[in-house]
């Protein structure tokens, strides 16, 4: 039986390679980079044998293995895998669960990860083998890191296909994981920042310290220890390997065993009363529009991303500078205008997002000054909280009310840049966006230098009318108090100019190019 999935994984692995041209040629490349990396591991860990230093050897190979052993757990169940050895679908056969489970696992060891982890694991052995007793440790530690990480991913994998069947739950997970890799950047720069040639030694002792003794690095640690003469914990943290590969195999029967009972989980249907935005908004083209638009932002999760990637960036932005030094009073500036301008740039491209729905606006006759208005409703009141309460949050933080009217001055022309530019962009340059209904994180069929190019120039030019207010709040902030009022007026002058020209323009391009607004809606 174990002979047969394994010869169905093969086969499986085999199709891949009758797809479309295009796709065997990323695919091979893709294999060939994943190969060539792994064996420039393989390397690095072979001339890893004459070096020396076993703790810090052992310390770093800890860290390292106990990293690819939580990646193994965390990627599948974030980003989500099409698991073609769903154990549902033997659910018909008549096997027994531990048949059937002891065959999927075996079939997990056919594949790409497989084979690169395999490679990394033989050049930590050859990197242990440092005598008879210590290279047999060092074999037995890399097939159970092996076995191990290979399970976990079979048990997350399988997790993701069972819990995270609905859409809504792939796309919330999908959030929550970009979440926490963009939270994980302020630690990156730290790691990357810090005074190794110092500190790294005691860095590395405790990091390794702490996670040779956990699930994840004790498999990683015994051939170590036992290289550096300690026996005694290497074999401790051998047991404690041991006993997590058994853990998780446990694990892994009682979900098989659950799976082939178990339907799939399918969406619930809400039931709405009323119209919702619909019955709030006035009843003509512009409300109609903006009711839309609020129902978008609420529910659809292609914009509900960009709402919670859009505090994120100011972070992003922060952490690196602080590191390198800037002053706090300083970096406490940047958050209220960097957020208004991505929301006044979130709309550069929002007409490609109604795909095909656009056909609507065209054979109605909606104005286009309505159809452009409406749809900056819900960013204008989102910016204006942000502005409002961002500002006095900030100022108060600083201690420093003479900046109110530059941050109020900057961020309102950001946004209201944002918006105008935008207004005119998304109607005469629309392009491929992500369907409604599909995943945030798909990519468009078709990209290309018009992507790059409009969001580029849609972010120069907010930046480029908001400049008189930036160089006014900067010569208040560097040189003078007084020149904060100029920041004010010139930014929220400029900023209105820019909002009116903007959905003026836009309307009218939206009045002449409907036909082809929605051709390029079809073709994306």
């Amino acid at each position: 039986m174990v002979a047969q999935f394994l010869g169905l994984k093969l086969r499986l692995l085999a199709n891949i390679f009758k797809r479309s041209t295009w796709q065997v040629v990323g695919i091979v490349l893709g294999l060939v980079y994943g190969l060539g990396l792994a064996i420039l591991l393989f390397l690095s860990l072979v001339a890893l044998r004459v070096v020396g230093d076993v703790e810090t050897i052992r310390n770093a190979l800890v860290i390292a293995g106990a990293a690819t052993m939580v990646g193994f757990i965390v990627f599948p169940l974030v980003f989500g895998t099409d698991d073609t050895m769903d154990p549902r679908k033997f659910a018909l056969f008549g096997l027994p669960d531990r048949t059937l489970a002891l065959s999927l696992a075996v079939a997990g060891l056919v594949g790409i990860p497989a084979l690169v982890l395999g490679i990394v694991l033989l050049g930590t052995v050859v990197t242990w083998s440092r005598g008879v007793a210590e290279t047999l440790l060092a074999l037995i530690s890399a097939a159970l890191a092996f076995a191990s990480c290979l399970l976990l991913a079979r048990v997350t994998t399988a997790l993701a296909s069972f819990l995270l069947s609905t859409r809504r739950a792939r796309e919330l997970l999908g959030v929550i994981g970009l979440l926490l890799i963009v939270m994980l950047s302020p630690i990156i720069v730290v790691i990357a920042t810090a005074d190794w040639a110092n500190e790294g030694q005691s860095i590395l002792s405790v990091l390794g310290g702490v996670l040779g003794w956990t699930p994840f690095g004790a498999a990683f640690a015994a051939p170590g220890d036992a290289a550096a003469g300690a026996w005694g914990p290497a074999l401790l943290e051998l047991i404690i390997a041991l006993a997590t590969l058994g853990a998780i195999w446990l694990a892994w029967q009682a979900l098989v065993a659950k799976m082939l009972v178990t339907p799939g989980r399918e969406a619930s249907a809400k039931s709405y009363r009323g119209l919702g935005w619909f019955d709030r908004m006035p009843h003509g083209a512009t409300g109609a529009v903006a009711a839309r638009s609020f129902t978008y932002w609420f529910r659809d999760a292609r914009y509900w991303v960009s709402v919670v990637m859009i505090p994120i960036v100011p972070i992003l932005v922060m952490v690196p500078l602080g590191v390198a030094g800037v002053p706090t009073q300083y970096l406490g500036l940047i958050p209220v205008p960097l957020m208004c301008l991505f929301l006044g740039w979130s709309l550069h491209n929002d007409t490609a997002y109604d795909s095909t729905a656009i056909w609507l606006h065209v054979v109605s006759g909606v104005r286009g000054v309505s159809d452009r208005f409406g749809r900056l409703v819900p960013v204008l009141l989102a910016g204006v909280l942000v502005i409002g309460l961002g500002s006095a949050v900030t100022v108060f933080a600083l201690d420093d009310w003479r900046l109110l009217p530059s941050l109020l001055g900057v961020s309102t022309a950001l946004l209201l840049a944002g918006l105008g530019v935008g207004s005119v962009v998304s109607a005469r340059f629309p392009y491929p966006a992500v369907k409604p209904g599909d995943s945030p994180f798909q990519q468009p069929q078709a990209t290309g230098a018009l992507t790059a190019l409009v969001q580029s120039l849609t972010m120069l030019a907010s930046l480029a009318i908001a400049a008189p207010a930036l160089i006014f709040a900067a010569m208040g902030v560097l040189v003078d108090p007084a020149w904060h009022a100029a920041a004010l007026v010139s930014g929220v002058g400029l900023g209105l100019i820019a909002i009116v020209v903007g959905v003026w323009w836009g309307g009218r391009v939206f009045d002449v190019r409907g036909p082809e607004t929605l051709a390029a809606a079809i073709r994306a």
